[in-house]
């Protein structure tokens, strides 16, 4: 199969061609095109992701993706079509086609413009199914990728599968080379809007076993980031700080903060909570500024050991869960992934289990992307699990089951 993937869960828009094959015995993908655009430097100056503007920047980013993806996987690939049982109801006037269109996208203003001026006259790639994420996410943001995938399959008939954003996180590992899944599989999700450990069972069979109480592990670098100072998104600038970390202590007599808490660390369920680091990193800065002590260097220690509590209550739940469950694969996935300190540490942690294998996403494909979308609704397809509807809704919060 030939899948077209449209990701727009949050402030990037990303689509994707990938092609699928060897079903659910030996799953195997090549990505034909794999391309991302970034709203950071429109965000930034908010200090976060705003709602409406990423679903206003989507509309005016889908369209050339989709063209420039087409246009680098043409070639590539000669599959024939997919005899999908799926099939959107044929529309003879190409009028009839337009208002149908219109009616899609008519909260799209943006897309709409662009798709009836680019896209309407446009022959149907080979392509067998439109991947789109449902959820979880910014329901605006959404919701533009679900129309403009609506509007597609309505073009060029081929059918819409609804697709779950941490299943993409949790299966782009397929996509990494020499990276396949034995079950039971536990998987780590982490990201900006999720920490969650999940026990996988078979394809597509899911028991999550712990979660965040409180703030995902990634909102909180992002809110940690902020509170140092530091421009969004928090991340990648807490990474860096404390990967530059020299201990100034020892040369210039520079006394350094305590150690931060380890919040959950220790308790007996598999759960997280990452809101009371943050607020003890607040009051550590407050508690500076006042004397006077809050300086690069101090500023530097407290982004390395937040960076390293965060990694140790990950670490910590996350081999608890493999000595309970015994599980032949641990997957690490989510934005958060893309930390070179804790691919580090949690490849060095698990080389030290004999019968367990760690997959790790390439960095490429560890923050979201449209690539990791069209591999989970391969999946589907081949699990049968799918149901195609133009009745397609954004959902905030979309568990995996």
């Amino acid at each position: 199969m030939k899948i077209l993937a449209i990701e727009t869960s949050c402030d990037d828009t990303a689509i994707s061609i990938v092609d699928a094959k060897g079903g659910l015995t030996k799953p195997v993908f090549k990505v034909l095109a794999h391309n991302i655009s970034s709203q950071i430097e429109i965000h930034q100056k908010w200090g976060g992701v705003v709602p409406n503007l990423a679903k206003r920047e989507h509309g005016i980013n889908l369209i050339p993706l989709l063209l420039k993806s087409i246009e680098e996987s043409s070639g590539n690939s000669k599959l024939v079509i997919h005899n999908s049982k799926i099939k959107s109801k044929k529309i003879k006037s190409q009028e009839k086609l337009k208002l149908k269109i219109e009616k899609i996208l008519e909260r799209e203003k943006e897309l709409k413009e662009l798709f009836l001026t680019q896209l309407l006259d446009m022959p149907a790639p080979k392509i067998d199914a439109i991947a789109v994420t449902k959820g979880p996410g910014l329901e605006p943001a959404l919701w533009v990728g679900i129309n403009f995938a609506k509007a597609l399959s309505v073009l060029w008939n081929i059918p819409v599968i609804p697709t779950n954003h941490l299943a993409g996180h949790l299966y782009a590992n397929l996509l990494t080379t020499g990276n396949k899944l034995n079950f039971p599989t536990l998987a780590l999700i982490v990201s900006g809007g999720h920490t969650e450990l999940i026990l996988v069972k078979d394809w597509l069979k899911y028991k999550t076993i712990g979660q965040t109480r409180d703030d995902a592990v990634g909102e909180a670098f992002d809110k940690v980031a902020r509170i140092l100072g530091l421009p969004y998104p928090g991340g990648p600038e807490i990474s860096k700080l404390a990967l530059n970390f020299v201990r100034h202590s020892v040369t210039n007599k520079v006394e350094m903060p305590a150690k931060l808490p380890r919040p959950m660390i220790n308790s007996a369920d598999f759960d997280f909570s990452f809101s009371g680091l943050k607020t003890a990193v607040l009051y550590l800065v407050q508690k500076l500024k006042t004397t006077d002590n809050f300086n690069e260097e101090t500023k530097a220690f407290i982004a390395k050991d937040f960076q390293q509590a965060c990694i140790d209550v990950l670490l910590a739940k996350t081999t608890r869960a493999i000595e309970k469950y015994q599980p032949k694969n641990l997957i690490i996935g989510g934005g958060v992934v893309a930390n070179l300190e804790l691919r580090r540490q949690f490849t060095e942690k698990i080389a030290t289990y004999q019968k367990i294998k760690l997959l790790i996403p390439d960095q490429k494909f560890s923050t979201d992307n449209a690539s990791m979308i069209a591999v989970a609704s391969y999946l589907q397809i081949q699990n049968k699990t799918l149901k195609n509807t133009t009745a397609i809704k954004a959902s905030g919060h979309f568990p995996l089951k």
